[in-house]
C-alpha cells in the first residue's frame, strides 16, 4: 500500500543534505584557493553523496518487508560501503612525479569530508560541524603554523626541467652550484628522441629569489623549466 511521506521527516532529511553539502564545500574552499585538483565541487559532491547514502541507509528501506516479515534491513550496510568506496576517489587525487608523491593531503581531506557527510546525513550536527572545523584547521591554519616554525630555514623546492639534449644537465647543475643551491635527489626520464625531463630536489639559499633561479635555468640553451613547487607538503 502506498504510504504518504512524512513531510516533517522529508524536510529534516533535505536539511541534512544541505548542511552536509555546505560543510563539504567549506572544506573544498581551501583546496580551491590553493589550486588543488579536488576543490569545492568535488568535496561538496563527496559530502552530499555520503550524506545521501547515509540517509537512504537509515530511512530508505523502512517498512519494506512489512511488520514481522523477515529480518529488518541493517541501516549501516550501505553507509559502511562509503568508507571503502571513497578510497577509489582519493586514490585519483594522488599523483606521482618521479620520486615525489603529491595529493596525499587532498586524498585525506576527501576521506574526512565523506565522514562529515555521513555525520550530517545521520543528523549529528555537532559532530559534522566540529569535524569540518578540524579538517579546515588542518588544511589552512595548521599549515601556516608549520610554515612559521620552518621560517628559520629555507624551503626545499622540486624542479621539473625539460632538456633538449642530455648534455644540458651538466650546465644545469653547474649554474645551480654557482648560485650556491644545495642539490638533493635527481631523476632523469627520457620522453623521446632528443627530449628529456629531469626532476631535482634543491634547497636554495635564503638570499636567492625564486625569479632569479627561474631566469637562470631558462637562460640555459635547450633547457625549459616546467614546474617549481615546494617539496614539503
Amino acid at each position: 500500500m502506498f504510504q504518504v511521506p512524512d513531510l516533517a521527516l522529508q524536510l529534516d532529511l533535505a536539511l541534512r543534505l544541505l548542511v552536509a553539502s555546505a560543510l563539504g564545500a567549506a572544506v573544498g574552499l581551501e583546496r580551491e584557493i590553493h589550486e588543488h585538483p579536488a576543490g569545492m565541487r568535488t568535496h561538496l559532491l563527496v559530502a552530499f553523496g555520503s550524506a545521501l547514502f547515509t540517509v537512504l541507509s537509515i530511512h530508505g528501506f523502512e517498512g519494506v518487508l512489512g511488520s514481522g516479515v523477515g529480518t529488518p534491513p541493517d541501516p549501516t550496510r550501505i553507509a559502511a560501503q562509503v568508507v571503502s568506496g571513497i578510497g577509489f576517489l582519493g586514490a585519483g587525487a594522488i599523483l606521482k612525479y618521479g620520486t615525489s608523491i603529491r595529493g596525499l593531503t587532498t586524498a585525506g581531506s576527501l576521506w574526512a569530508t565523506s565522514a562529515i557527510g555521513m555525520a550530517g546525513g545521520a543528523g549529528q550536527w555537532a559532530v559534522a560541524v566540529v569535524g569540518t572545523a578540524i579538517v579546515v584547521f588542518s588544511l589552512w591554519p595548521l599549515n601556516w603554523i608549520i610554515g612559521r616554525l620552518r621560517a628559520d630555514r629555507t624551503s626545499a623546492l622540486r624542479l621539473r626541467v625539460h632538456l633538449g639534449r642530455l648534455e644540458a644537465l651538466g650546465a644545469v647543475t653547474h649554474e645551480l652550484a654557482a648560485l650556491r643551491v644545495e642539490l638533493g635527489t635527481m631523476q632523469t626520464r627520457r620522453l623521446g628522441k632528443g627530449r628529456y625531463e629531469i626532476e631535482l630536489f634543491v634547497r636554495p639559499p635564503a638570499s636567492l629569489h625564486l625569479d632569479t633561479l627561474i631566469a637562470v635555468l631558462n637562460a640555459i640553451p635547450d633547457t625549459e623549466l616546467l614546474e617549481t613547487a615546494s617539496s614539503e607538503e
